[in-house]
């Protein structure tokens, strides 16, 4: 177990953004000795962990997804659960049940798997829009309601879900409800052949997962959030954030636009961009960096889009690029 009693930002002490970035880099070097060649998926997951976000991972079989969110859970000494999603699954099995008691002749609550600081929620989209529906609360809310009760969840909490392509056989395409409460999506991709190369190598005695460990706990990565959450966000940016989500609603191939909370997503995920980076400031970079990943999975393109193979990811990417962008400038300038 990690020791952190004598370090900042545990005992009460403020963390620094020089902190934020060490131990995103200490977590990152973690992730990346299983997921091999994938810097720029590393650190979107860190993004991600760092706004308080829930994470979508959408690729093909056999690329890591499940590899990515295990590594990533593993690196911090925190409460794991993972779910493998099937069809016959009932959103019971997720949030917990309440059981009848024989001997107090009492209904008891059972908690379930999402009581963890961080759910692996494996194939999402291979369990039926029912169940899937078991985690809305949970990610919008951080709670849960079963029998009338609400049950508070751990802190920090996330969510991190593969899904498979929804052309592929046996899945159920995500609610947008559901797809809205994801803060960013990535997709995993080959890896080139020098990095297919060493993770043959390194798999070749054994499994680096396994000899994975954590380099921070659930308390000090509350303390890191906390300082992310005091990354400074001039109004010039603010403004930026609102027209580019605006946008997304007037487009002609979109039937579908992003909402208000991506608006919202969108503005945390930038300032754990600008965390990482090490600036206590927002500047339009860190919005554009992180974008695609946080808007193009909400946006529902039109059948004519479809039929002319757009995709909502070179939609964003192109309204990035033509949208104005506004003078960065220091807080207090």
């Amino acid at each position: 177990m990690t020791t952190t009693s004598s370090r900042p930002g545990v005992d009460g002490d403020p963390v620094g953004l020089a902190e934020v970035a060490d131990l995103a880099g200490r977590i990152a070097t973690n992730v990346q000795r299983v997921i091999v060649g994938k810097p720029e998926v590393v650190r979107l997951a860190l993004v991600t962990l760092l706004a308080e976000g829930h994470l979508l991972v959408e690729d093909v079989p056999g690329v890591g997804k499940t590899s990515l969110a295990k590594a990533l859970a593993r690196s911090i000494d925190c409460s794991v659960s993972r779910v493998q999603f099937t069809p016959d699954l009932l959103p019971g099995d997720i949030t917990g049940m309440s059981i009848y008691n024989r001997q107090t002749t009492e209904f008891e609550f059972r908690p379930g798997p999402v009581f963890a600081n961080i759910v692996i929620a494996d194939e999402i989209n291979r369990a039926s829009p029912k169940t899937q529906s078991a985690l809305l609360e949970c990610m919008a809310e951080h709670q849960v309601t079963v029998d009338g009760a609400t049950y508070a969840l751990a802190n920090p909490f996330m969510v991190i879900a593969t899904q498979n392509p929804v052309e592929m056989d046996g899945t159920y395409p995500l609610p947008e409800a559901q797809r809205d409460r994801f803060t960013a999506r990535i997709s995993v991709g080959y890896p080139d052949a020098a990095a297919e190369l060493a993770m043959v190598d390194e798999h070749a005695m054994q499994d680096p997962m396994y000899m994975l460990r954590p380099v921070t706990d659930a308390r000090r990565l509350c303390a890191v959030i906390e300082a992310v959450r005091r990354v400074h966000v001039g109004p010039e940016v603010r403004q930026y954030c609102v027209e580019l989500v605006g946008t997304t609603r007037r487009l002609p191939d979109v039937r579908l636009g992003a909402s208000p909370r991506a608006t919202l997503q969108l503005v945390r995920a930038a300032r754990a961009q600008a965390a990482l980076a090490g600036r206590g400031f927002v500047v339009p970079d860190d919005v554009q960096s992180v974008a695609v990943p946080v808007l193009a999975h909400r946006l529902l393109l039109t059948p004519e889009a479809q039929a002319s193979r757009r995709s909502a990811s070179d939609l964003v990417r192109t309204l990035v690029g033509r949208q104005a962008v506004p003078a960065p400038a220091r807080p207090g300038a």
